[in-house]
């Protein structure tokens, strides 16, 4: 099934973020916008209130807001938010390729794809777009926060569309690589299925009952090696499909976590992990065929997974 396309926003990049968007219920409990926005983000509410007062909130046709303005059933309102004080996270995010339509970039560890809480300008998306003075950059897919390797990005709106069917239709051919727990029983290779499932109340996703979404290769590459943590071991894996935290839903529930993954099998206190010890995993390569040239394309990652050592 397709993707419904998103809505385009009716305000411009600022500094290359783009707009917040907020979709109104569809049986609004509340009469106006400004009642809604601060009943759902309380802790915003001074920010929203000068907001409406310079304008700044907006209609999907970019017209102000004032603080009267009714909750229409299903609608969207837009603003800009201020930036929030952001750490300094990496931020060397050498080219694989490019031309006029596709960009490939090599991720570092520890920098989101795109901004999610607090991090807006420290993003892969938001350095390009900053560095290249490119604003109509637009990723391709995501890679976790934690996990480093090749990304993809579209530089023309045109022509995004028919690489994101690539994607849909399971036309892009995508290896991965893990440091994780030796098993020494565990038989590999083997096709790992399941039924995933993530929401936004829980920081994990978790496999449950029902039909498969979720389908990854796994096989191990390489000899184990053993340090004073542990023994570990170097998996190759190939997802066939893009779930939320696929690839370490499916390690662990084999009972081979990734190494230094904060998230499972426990999610580890917030502010505990270190910048030293990224997750070990790695998206080492990406193949499709150029929808545009029809040139055969092939990324791979430039990067190490740590085999020693306590990092």
């Amino acid at each position: 099934m397709r993707r419904r396309r998103p809505a385009s926003a009716p305000l411009p990049l600022r500094d290359g973020v783009d707009p917040v968007r907020v979709r109104l219920p569809a049986a609004p409990e509340h009469g106006t916008v400004r009642d809604y926005l601060l009943a759902r983000f309380p802790a915003s509410a001074p920010e929203l209130e000068e907001l409406f007062v310079s304008g700044g909130i907006v209609d999907g046709n970019g017209r102000s807001l004032a603080h009267d303005a009714p909750c229409e059933p299903g609608g969207s309102v837009w603003y800009h938010r201020a930036p929030p004080v952001e750490p300094e996270l990496p931020g060397d995010l050498p080219v694989l390729f490019e031309d006029e339509w596709l960009l490939a970039v090599d991720k570092p560890h520890g920098l989101p794809t795109t901004p999610r809480g607090g991090f807006v300008a420290q993003s892969a998306l938001v350095k390009l777009r900053r560095s290249r003075g490119e604003d109509r950059l637009s990723p391709l897919h995501r890679l976790d926060r934690g996990t480093a390797g090749v990304l993809l990005l579209s530089r023309d709106p045109a022509t995004r569309g028919r690489f994101q069917t690539l994607f849909q239709e399971r036309a892009v051919r995508k290896e991965y690589e893990a440091v994780a727990a030796h098993r020494p029983g565990l038989g590999l290779p083997r096709v790992v299925e399941s039924r995933i499932v993530k929401d936004r109340t829980c920081l994990q996703a978790r496999e449950v009952p029902g039909p498969v979404n979720a389908r990854t290769v796994v096989d191990r590459t390489g000899s184990p090696f053993t340090d004073e943590e542990g023994t570990w071991a170097r998996y190759r894996l190939r997802p066939e499909t893009g779930r939320t935290h696929q690839i370490r839903v499916h390690l662990a529930g084999l009972g081979v976590p990734v190494r230094h993954d904060p998230l499972y099998p426990q999610v580890l206190p917030a502010g505990t992990e270190d910048p030293g010890r990224p997750l070990q995993l790695l998206a080492r390569r990406v193949a499709l065929t150029h929808p545009v040239t029809g040139r055969p394309l092939a990324f791979e990652s430039r990067r190490a997974l740590r085999t020693g050592g306590a990092a």
